[in-house]
């Protein structure tokens, strides 16, 4: 039978063959040791919106306006900013994505803001009508945009039918550097398209 003595001494054995396992890990190449499991990585936070770029997307559309982004968006050396009237998530806007019913991208000239891409029921610039906005007026959008560091923003609205994007092809929008104002694109997203100052020219096949 064990006496009560060597069943301490065991347990403090085990107790401290416990402790060197939890303290073992991989070897690094400068001598130290690695702790196994996930290490959490904080993202950085998305830089705070000017007081002044939301005071006039506030004033261009709305209290309910917010801006998406901003900065030298066309890579023209101006700033702009992209700022919509966001339709808010609910049981039955289960849409994936952001959507909205108006955005516009603004531009700062002279110390003011001006629209220069305009999307409420059709997509129009200070030309006129893009290429591909549809001829009814659409009532909600689905919005997508990126930023290249070469191109700049690139939008993409897909208009909503019925509630839904039903496999409908988004219309993409660029800033055309030769033409210096944004433009759509064709459906492979390469070529510009010219705008019509009237609906029944303005919609491409």
């Amino acid at each position: 039978m064990k006496t009560a003595r060597t069943m301490v001494h065991n347990s403090l054995l085990c107790c401290a063959a416990a402790l060197a396992l939890a303290g073992c890990g991989a070897d690094n190449p400068d001598g130290g040791k690695t702790i196994s499991g996930p290490v959490a990585i904080a993202k950085p936070e998305a830089p705070a919106t000017p007081p002044e770029i939301l005071a006039a997307a506030k004033a261009l559309m709305g209290t309910e306006a917010q801006v998406l982004a901003f900065g030298d968006l066309a890579r023209t050396g101006k700033r702009q900013f992209l700022a919509a009237n966001v339709v808010p998530k609910t049981p039955t806007n289960n849409i994936p994505g952001t959507i909205v019913t108006r955005a516009a991208v603004a531009e700062e000239s002279g110390g003011k803001w001006n629209e220069v891409l305009i999307c409420d029921g059709h997509l129009k610039n200070l030309k006129g009508y893009l290429g591909l906005t549809p001829i009814a007026a659409v009532n909600g959008w689905k919005l997508q945009y990126e930023q290249d560091p070469k191109k700049g923003l690139t939008l993409y609205f897909t208009p909503l039918q019925g509630g839904a994007t039903q496999h409908v092809l988004p219309i993409g929008v660029q800033w055309n550097p030769e033409t210096k104002r944004y433009q759509s694109l064709d459906q492979t997203f390469q070529n510009f398209l010219i705008e019509s100052p009237s609906l029944e020219r303005g919609q491409s096949r």
